[in-house]
């Protein structure tokens, strides 16, 4: 195994994005989290309201031997709507944009060429993900692992991760883990 590299994506709720990243091959660790605001160690309260800047967003520790960061952002991108601006389904708001944290300048190469790929297989549309840079706040713990926890009650959530997790099983089969 090589030594694991780390990504941060936005694509609406972290709880559906963290759902969907956890069942991918060569995942290890996702942390939800906020990125991309101007407040220091924002609270989710402050994230909600949309005054903070910053947007919910999940930090993807992987092996790169198992799955390229390439291919990485493109099942982000493919489990996701990236055409909605500011918004995914119900969740408004700039906390829910669509958006990729490059932390260095390969992965801001990666994230550009990801949206060229995206953009060109799916002729007519256009994403929305911008190419961000901030710094990275986990969230509050009880937002961590919440598919797997409250998010199985949580009616939002039932609704929302299941077609999510769906569409990964369909369209990104090669990259699930065994156990998904």
């Amino acid at each position: 195994m090589s030594e694991t590299q780390q990504a941060i994506v936005a694509g609406g709720c972290f709880w559906c994005t963290e759902a969907v990243m956890k069942d991918v091959i060569g995942v290890h660790e996702v942390e939800s989290g906020y990125i991309g605001g101007d407040v220091p160690d924002p609270t989710y309260k402050q994230v909600c309201t949309g005054s903070t800047g910053h947007a919910e967003g999940v930090r993807v520790t992987f092996d790169p031997d198992a799955i390229s960061l390439g291919q990485l952002y493109d099942v982000f991108l493919g489990t996701h709507d990236p055409t909605q601006l500011n918004r995914q389904g119900g969740d408004v708001g700039t906390q829910y944009r669509s958006a990729i944290f490059p932390l260095d300048d390969t992965q801001r190469a990666e994230a550009e060429a990801a949206i060229e790929r995206w953009n060109a297989d799916h002729d007519g549309q256009s994403a929305v993900t911008t190419i961000e840079t901030g710094e990275w706040y986990p969230a509050e713990d009880y937002h961590q692992e919440y598919w797997e926890g409250e998010g199985q009650r949580n009616p939002y959530c039932q609704a929302v991760i299941p077609p999510k997790l769906m569409k990964l099983r369909k369209s990104f089969q090669k990259y699930l883990k065994e156990d998904a």
